[in-house]
């Protein structure tokens, strides 16, 4: 914003115009502020200003690691302010429009507005149309080349920032992978170039963003199409601006223990715990895996700062439960002595551990009975993710039913009662047998633990999940399967368990239906066409798609037909087409590093007609190329350390 735009009114608080209003809302409290280790600085006293936001309900928000690691992050440095913003409910939302109130931030209640950055973290893609709700109410120009000097740079970062495609009208940059480094070298160039007076206006700054490299701007790249609508290339239309943007990788976690001041919500959220990150990436190879191909290489945090962070973290929020976090917290090389070590820490105090759900064949008891020291068997997860060995071997989750049925006996027989099981529905080459599966194995779990543990009270949930296919990995080629197969093969599955007498009351059953998988495939995989499909559904009323409640398959439907009209595309021709080889993905000029052969060869072995080719994890094996340590100059970061927690006191 240059200076002659910067008036008292468009940086003061809104929080006197919005407390009368408060009353008359749902949930006034998510837009309060005021939460522990939450930071208010000196507006005038810096140099850069953030807002952050994720987009979606405070309660959702508001224990997201990423916002809250960039938020400390950035508040550590001297010359730098960074605050929250949250997506409003459609109730507020209303209120705001009518009493002129814009999208404010929690922290200081400032428009969105008068922030230099704009960052927004996506984990999902259902969470774009609540970006336009926010722009629209910040008075930030929905397109970004609509927008002036007065306008915030907007950022996109998070998973689905792998392919911002479909957003890239709306956003002015792209960040991929880890954000700790990067948000302070735009920090840096955004301050150089004020300090020098903003000479070029907004294009130069994003300029000097897309030269180094590392920050994608979308503006400054053309795509072009051929007459049947895939894309014929995407290209620089400047100097200066690279062929393809590199994501960054934070190596050495240790040096990096955030959060170290954890916000504690006044209102209820969704998590309420304390989140260590152990790990970060993961090299398990699960083919359908987005998190665990872009987050490559495996980086370990040691046991003494996983210590260190989880008696300071307690200490700061006074949470009763630590969540050991990671794609696969399990795998982590010394989790057995974090684990007992964490469990003697705290033994006779009110804090509890956990750990997310669990591989079946990284999980062992001596494990399960530390992490229940204290008297909370709360249920355990896991997830095979298909019904059958042969659709296992094809996703490369090499689990096999007995190292499940073994994993399960073992937990009945120490006194677990409740195991929940997470399958996923749609998987390449899946056939109604390998759904049908999933009720086998389920019954077989339950038998198993009435078995062994000689009670009748034994209960298993089985969550579903529909695949959707996803960038930069190996099924990114793959036909996504139709919502009707979908929900038609779930239903045969529910019924098939219902009609057992034996089981049916023990096996709980979890799924959503096909339709929002469907638009999460139109979204994930999307080029730049598909912004007109969420202006289109933004504009007709659409929010929180994320939310089975607000999410509207027709409108979905309905607007994709309409702004797709004149184009040879439609909602199939992105959902659930098979590509090809030669053809150009939306996200080929993005780099996660993997490598776009061994991705496809992946892709070979998992469907290959003599089935499916199995691969270690390049953890404990051999490389195999996948591309990322040598063309990111990064490497595996693993212990074991060694090292030991104490001499820290038990509590």
């Amino acid at each position: 914003m240059s200076v002659q735009h910067l008036d008292e009114s468009s940086v003061a608080s809104v929080f006197d115009r919005l407390e009368p209003l408060l009353p008359t809302i749902s949930k006034p409290i998510q837009y309060v502020g005021g939460e522990l280790n939450s930071v208010v600085k000196d507006w005038d006293a810096v140099d850069v200003r953030w807002a952050l936001m994720y987009p979606d309900a405070y309660e959702v928000g508001l224990p997201n690691q990423g916002v809250q690691i960039l938020y400390e992050v950035l508040n550590e440095r001297d010359w730098l302010l960074a605050e929250r913003t949250y997506a409003v409910f459609p109730d507020m939302e209303a209120l705001m429009r009518e009493h002129d109130i814009p999208q404010f931030t929690v922290d200081s209640h400032r428009p969105v507005r008068a922030f230099d950055l704009f960052g927004i973290s996506f984990s999902t893609e259902l969470g774009y149309t609540n970006l336009l709700t926010a722009l629209d109410l910040a008075g930030i120009p929905l397109h970004a080349v609509d927008r002036t000097d007065a306008d915030p740079i907007v950022l996109a970062g998070g998973h689905a920032a792998f392919n911002p495609e479909p957003i890239a009208d709306f956003v002015d940059a792209a960040v991929l992978g880890d954000g700790e480094e990067i948000v302070l070298k735009i920090s840096d160039v955004v301050r150089e170039w004020k300090a020098e007076g903003r000479p070029g206006g907004r294009d130069e700054v994003l300029m000097r963003l897309a030269r180094s490299g590392s920050v994608y701007v979308p503006k400054f790249y053309d795509v072009a199409y051929l007459p049947d609508g895939r894309i014929q290339r995407v290209a620089p239309n400047r100097p200066g601006v690279p062929w393809r943007v590199t994501k960054h990788t934070l190596m050495d976690l240790d040096q990096w223990p955030y959060p170290k001041n954890p916000l504690v919500p006044l209102a209820e959220t969704v998590h309420e715990r304390y989140s260590v990150e152990i790990f970060r990436g993961c090299t398990r190879g699960c083919r359908f895996c987005q998190a665990g191909m872009i987050t490559r290489p495996v980086r370990e945090r040691s046991l003494q700062t996983i210590g260190e962070m989880v008696d300071n973290g307690l200490k700061k929020s006074g949470f009763e439960e630590v969540g050991l976090l990671s794609l696969s917290s399990a795998d982590h090389t010394e989790i057995g002595e974090v684990a007992k070590q964490l469990g003697d820490r705290y033994e006779g105090s009110n804090t509890s551990l956990s750990l997310p759900s669990t591989r079946v064949d990284a999980f062992n008891i001596t494990l399960a009975n530390e992490f229940s020291r204290n008297g909370r068997r709360s249920g355990l997860t896991f997830a095979p993710e298909g019904g059958s060995e042969r659709l296992r071997k094809v996703i490369n989750k090499m689990v096999t039913e007995e190292d499940l049925i073994r994993t399960v006996s073992t937990a009945y027989s120490h006194g677990w009662r409740q195991v929940k099981l997470y399958f996923m529905c749609g998987l390449p080459t899946e056939t109604d047998e390998d759904v049908l599966q999933i009720g086998e194995l389920a019954k077989r779990v339950i038998e198993t633990g009435r078995e062994v543990s000689g009670r009748k009270d034994i209960r298993c949930t089985v969550s579903i999940g529909g695949f959707v296919p996803k960038p930069h990995t190996p099924f990114q080629w793959a036909a996504q399967l139709d919502h009707e197969t979908t929900d038609d093969r779930l239903r045969k599955l529910r019924e098939s368990v219902q009609s057992d007498k034996r089981f049916g009351r023990a096996i709980g059953f979890r799924y959503h239906d096909g339709k929002p998988g469907t638009i999460e495939g139109l979204l994930s995989r999307g080029d730049r066409r598909v912004g007109r499909v969420i202006e289109a559904v933004w504009r007709d009323g659409g929010r929180f798609d994320g939310w089975s409640e607000h999410f509207s398959y027709d409108r979905w439907e309905r607007c994709t037909a309409e702004a797709l009209a004149d184009e040879p595309v439609d909602l199939d021709w992105y959902t659930t087409r098979e590509r090809e080889y030669a053809e150009v993905l939306p996200w080929d000029h993005l780099d996660s590093g993997l490598d776009r052969d061994w991705l496809w060869e992946d892709w070979q072995d998992a469907i290959d007609p003599d089935g499916a080719i199995e691969v270690e994890d390049c953890r404990w094996t051999p490389c195999f190329d996948c591309g990322v340590c040598p063309q990111m100059d990064t490497e595996i970061q693993i212990g074991p350390t060694g090292q030991k927690l104490l001499p820290l006191s038990v509590v």
